[in-house]
């Protein structure tokens, strides 16, 4: 497929999850509306990951897609319909049976991700290392959970062109080869071992294979054959601590056989969450979730939140944006040269401030004025003019600096600041 059809087929995928209640704002949003740009809902600004959103094939054609062209494509099979690779997450479905007064019941626990290992007391002893609000078990927290770390640290737009807005040809070339890039040298996926068993790889022998991966297992009531939690020679990479023995640990292959993790250690490394389904990205000595990979290789937009392929960009309060995405977080004009107020850390512009954030106050007793900045278009730093006086001054110099203002406003910081082109 050309560019210019990959350009034709961009959109965000506005129908996806539409209507869903926010779980963070509650009765106070009318439902998920995807902003035409943003990756946020209209109507509460808060991300679809907050949203209770129906579990759908989409993040397993996301995850699908990252493996492609891996060595990790017996993740992933092919749909025959369209050819669109789909994940192949393990599942894995616990069986315990649990006597009652007259016959025995059987409590059946599903895992919607498990690691693919052969075996599954294995993998159910790494679950249980895990913290419990974390585990992914079917319609729980857990599950929740990694519902929503699948949409923080694997963003789509992170990886597919046709998930970002108005992509120039060129950009599309440029994050088409940056993909490529993390891919074969960057993207892994954890393996989970007893460290017993990784002793033979480090020294040139064959370690036993995982197994078939991606199916799902049903695992009945048994002993736990593991080993008893003895102190080990092992040391868990992050946290320094030894492995207690018959625990099963991470590795990571491009982090070489030689370190090893705790389950609830293996996290980013500027996040510190766990890392979802063991997907990592190994660079300079460190595990990286997708996201913040990437942050550290590109500038993200802060208002559409893609990575920016573009020279020319804009800079403002230590983030990035793209030219046409610096604009009011409330009603999306653009700031570029405009006088903004920073709320909630979004640029907002002055009618905006004015209409939606501002406090009428009386000229006596100012407690503050809002921080106001003229941003500059194009790559570069923002000129910035701080007016640092006491409240009691404040007011003549406020008549001074700011009489083109119609009325006294305040923010609920204090202090007032000034940019000049």
């Amino acid at each position: 497929m050309d560019l210019e059809s990959k350009i034709k087929k961009m959109g965000l995928g506005h129908e996806e999850g539409s209507g869903a209640p926010c779980l963070k704002c509650k009765d106070k949003c009318e439902g998920f509306e995807l902003h035409f740009w943003r990756k946020i809902c209209r109507n509460c600004k808060c991300g679809q990951e907050e949203h209770d959103v129906p579990t759908s094939n989409e993040d397993d054609r996301k995850v699908g897609k990252l493996f492609e062209d891996t060595k990790y494509t017996t993740l992933i099979a092919k749909l025959k319909s369209d050819g669109i690779p789909m994940y192949k997450r393990n599942v894995m479905i616990l069986t315990n049976p649990v006597a009652a007064k007259k016959n025995v019941s059987i409590n059946t626990v599903t895992y919607e991700w498990a690691p693919p290992v052969q075996n599954q007391s294995l993998a159910r002893h790494y679950m249980q290392m895990l913290p419990k609000e974390k585990q992914p078990v079917a319609g729980s927290e857990g599950a929740q959970y990694r519902k929503k770390q699948l949409a923080k640290q694997l963003p789509a737009h992170d990886q597919d062109p046709s998930k970002c807005h108005e992509l120039s040809p060129n950009e599309v070339k440029q994050m088409e080869q940056f993909v490529k890039k993390y891919k074969n040298e960057a993207l892994g996926v954890g393996d989970v071992k007893l460290p017993s068993e990784v002793e033979g790889k480090a020294a040139g022998k064959d370690v036993p294979t995982n197994g078939e991966r991606g199916t799902p297992a049903t695992v009945g009531a048994m002993e736990d054959k593991l080993a008893g939690p003895k102190a080990s020679q092992y040391c868990c990479f992050r946290c320094k601590l030894s492995m207690k023995e018959g625990d099963p640990a991470v590795y990571a292959e491009r982090a070489g056989y030689d370190k090893l993790w705790h389950p609830a250690c293996f996290v980013c490394c500027t996040c510190s969450e766990l890392l979802v389904d063991m997907i990592y990205f190994w660079k300079n000595g460190k595990l990286y979730c997708g996201r913040h990979y990437c942050d550290s290789e590109k500038p993200r937009c802060a208002g559409c939140d893609e990575l920016i392929f573009s020279n020319e960009y804009t800079q403002a309060e230590g983030q990035s944006w793209h030219l046409k995405h610096f604009c009011c977080f409330d009603c999306d004009c653009v700031l570029a040269g405009e006088i903004y107020v920073m709320v909630n850390e979004k640029p907002v512009c002055k009618p905006c401030y004015v209409k939606n954030h501002a406090v009428i106050i009386p000229m006596r007793g100012l407690p503050g004025l809002p921080q106001c900045y003229r941003p500059r278009s194009s790559t570069c730093e923002l000129q910035q003019f701080q007016l640092a006086c006491h409240h009691r001054v404040l007011s003549v110099l406020l008549l001074q600096q700011v009489s083109h203002w119609p009325e006294v406003y305040a923010g609920r910081r204090n202090g007032f600041l000034l940019g000049g082109m």
